[in-house]
């Protein structure tokens, strides 16, 4: 069961395990210390989203040593939990997970990302959320493959969620927020065209021509300058002749903008 977004990195009653920032843990509006030795099999249950084996998540977890081993492992860290008083899991002899009404911070910014990226966010989602730069860079510093693909998968999705935030911030007349959007989505990826191209809508949007050139030559140069490659010939031309292009300034996303 996920939070609501507005909750991400604040406590509330119940059981919820916070990824986004540092790992922590929030027990009734306790926040007990998560054990070193722990912290690896709590956030490996958060990111699954299910129930694992035990074998399975143990052979993963401690891959060093036989399965014997692996399993003493398995059975040190959830016993350090309950030693914290960090009763979040269900456990059986053959299964592990979180339990169900156990909130996870990262679910809750999955499904704002969703809402926003189809066009169905409510008057909540449609704001730059505190948590969104922390869920542009999930845990630094965790090099496991599990982690990696965890964190590439939100970052990703979290950039669309922003994009579109803009562009539906843009059409309400919210221009200076949907900027700010665009900005974060482009300073997080530089390289991104889809963000840039965004972030140039947004200032065309708001009527500010020379912002939306400013950030078009940003681009550019850095295109040239850091890939040595030949700009889009259709950013080009907006560049060059942005009186060409009007219809951008009305329909945020038509021409070059699309």
């Amino acid at each position: 069961m996920a939070a609501q977004p507005e909750s991400c990195t604040a406590s509330r009653a119940g059981r919820s395990v916070h990824l986004l920032g540092n790992l922590r843990v929030d027990m009734n509006g306790a926040v007990p210390a998560v054990p070193e030795g722990s912290k690896r099999l709590l956030v490996f249950l958060a990111v699954q989203h299910r129930r694992v084996g035990r074998k399975w998540v143990a052979a993963l977890l401690w891959p060093d040593g036989n399965d014997e081993r692996a399993a003493g492992n398995l059975r040190s860290s959830l016993w350090r939990l309950r030693g914290a008083g960090i009763d979040v899991l269900d456990t059986d002899k053959w299964s592990i997970g979180l339990a169900e009404d156990v909130l996870i911070d990262i679910e809750s910014v999955d499904q704002w990302a969703g809402r926003v990226i189809r066009g169905r966010g409510g008057d909540e989602d449609l704001q730059i959320h505190p948590w969104c730069v922390e869920a542009l860079d999930l845990l630094p510093g965790w090099y496991e493959d599990w982690m990696i693909m965890t964190r590439e998968r939100l970052r990703h999705r979290v950039l669309h969620a922003l994009e579109a935030l803009s562009r539906c911030l843009s059409e309400g007349k919210r221009h200076d927020e949907a900027v700010e959007a665009a900005m974060l989505a482009a300073r997080a990826e530089p390289f991104r065209d889809s963000a840039q191209r965004v972030l140039i809508a947004a200032h065309l949007a708001e009527g500010n021509w020379i912002e939306g050139q400013r950030s078009c030559r940003v681009y550019l140069d850095m295109l040239r300058r850091d890939l040595g490659i030949e700009p889009p010939s259709d950013l080009a031309d907006f560049l060059a002749r942005p009186w060409q292009f009007t219809g951008a300034r009305q329909s945020v996303g038509s021409g070059i903008l699309r």
